[in-house]
């Protein structure tokens, strides 16, 4: 069984990639049409219908672009619609959430001391929470408030903060911020499938059968664009958070999560003023660097880890159990701690490390139970840890990881090994 975890692991790392890609396309074209849209200039002599139009250089060649609010007269023979970077970043996503949170739930997403969740019941509060936010918020832009563009970007402020807390609550500290990513870009991409394609799909409909487009499907389209546009920086830091556990581990990570937000809305406001008048408002990076700060200071608060006695006393779970009684635990679990445990410690010695690296603990038996598989694969099949192999680990140590590793694995059940 010990190959599943290889497999599974590189299965994580492509489709990580493909997100990591997709991810790239979608937000650039975001951006890109935002920065166009913005910039566009009204001029003589425009075609009737056109709202403005804009001339770039890119790649040694001159781009003459045009905007209709709502359709040119007469569709065009090859029409290029922007949604699979959006919807490929969002599948992609969601499967990397499936393999990493859903199957591996006992080490990333459930914090019984938080809240004693099975396996199936931290999945459901997951999948549903992602629904029930989008339901949420299509309900919101569909009400009046639609028409009060800025009240809706508070309320969907408000939603996110709540958000934020409800998944500290109920989540690991990591799976909490990459939850609210989750969220955060479900709404993104549900703009995308559920309103602003159909809306744009009724505009061609009618121009190919000879009806006046209403414009009113364009202005729904742009407030969802408008909304996706402020979120997207955002859901990025969100997508690298648990790289950090200064973001995710802290005591107060749902306040880190909900500065950020502002601080996207603050970048996004200089660069839309300034690519819609030439000049951005200078407030807004005094009023980023104040949010950074408070990021910083918050990020300083206790982490939410237990204490070296409470991981001793912690009980083991089943999966725990499997890797503390295989043969060769009692040797891994005096190496591991020498060789690791100077990084990986609730106060690490190492000079320059103040947090342990991703919030990975090694010190105790329940703590290398518990990070089985990632170190074996760290540490047992290749050599990134110990970073340069900084502690000195030798090739008989690593190899008595493996043999340990692998006797576990005769007793995991294939669904239990991909953990």
């Amino acid at each position: 069984m010990y190959e599943v975890a290889i497999i599974w692991d590189w299965l994580g790392f492509a489709v990580r990639w493909l997100h990591v890609i997709t991810a790239m396309a979608w937000i650039g074209a975001s951006f890109y049409f935002i920065a166009l849209d913005l910039g566009l200039r009204k001029v003589p002599n425009m075609p009737e219908g056109a709202y403005g139009e804009e001339w770039q250089v890119h790649g040694g060649g001159f781009y003459h672009i045009q905007k209709y609010l709502v359709a040119p007269a007469n569709m065009p023979d090859h029409l290029i619609w922007h949604k699979w970077q959006s919807y490929i970043t969002w599948v992609s996503g969601a499967a990397l959430l499936m393999i990493v949170y859903w199957a591996g739930a006992e080490l990333y997403l459930i914090d019984a001391q938080k809240m004693a969740l099975s396996q199936m019941q931290g999945i459901a509060i997951s999948a549903a929470s992602l629904t029930i936010g989008w339901l949420i918020y299509d309900a919101l832009c569909k009400s009046k408030l639609g028409e009060s563009p800025t009240l809706l970007m508070v309320l969907l402020f408000i939603l996110l903060v709540v958000m934020a807390y409800g998944y500290n609550q109920i989540f690991t500290g990591r799976a909490a911020l990459l939850h609210l990513g989750a969220f955060t870009a479900t709404i993104m991409t549900a703009n995308v499938f559920f309103i602003i394609m159909p809306n744009q799909r009724i505009v061609v409909k009618d121009l190919q059968e000879g009806r006046i487009p209403d414009s009113k499907y364009g202005k729904i389209a742009k407030l969802r664009s408008t909304h996706n546009n402020y979120l997207t920086l955002p859901v990025i830091f969100l997508m690298l958070s648990n790289h950090y556990p200064l973001a995710f581990a802290t005591e107060y990570n749902w306040l880190i999560a909900t500065l950020v937000f502002l601080t996207g809305v603050t970048i996004r406001h200089y660069f839309n003023t300034m690519h819609a008048t030439g000049k951005g408002p200078h407030w807004t990076w005094l009023a980023t660097t104040v949010l950074f700060i408070l990021i910083m200071w918050l990020s300083t608060a206790p982490l939410m880890q237990d204490t070296y006695e409470e991981a001793e006393a912690r009980p083991l779970t089943k999966l725990e159990q499997i890797f503390a009684s295989a043969e060769g635990f009692e040797e891994v679990a005096q190496i591991v701690p020498g060789r690791c445990a100077m990084c990986h410690a609730r106060e690490p010695g190492y000079e320059g490390i103040h947090r342990a690296p991703k919030g990975i603990l090694l010190e105790t038996p329940s703590d290398i139970a518990k990070n089985a598989k990632l170190i074996y694969i760290q540490s047992g099949v290749s050599v990134a840890m110990p970073p340069a192999n900084v502690s000195y680990m030798e090739d008989s140590e690593r190899a008595a990881i493996r043999k340990w590793y692998r006797a576990a694995s005769k007793n995991l059940p294939f669904a239990v090994a991909m953990d």
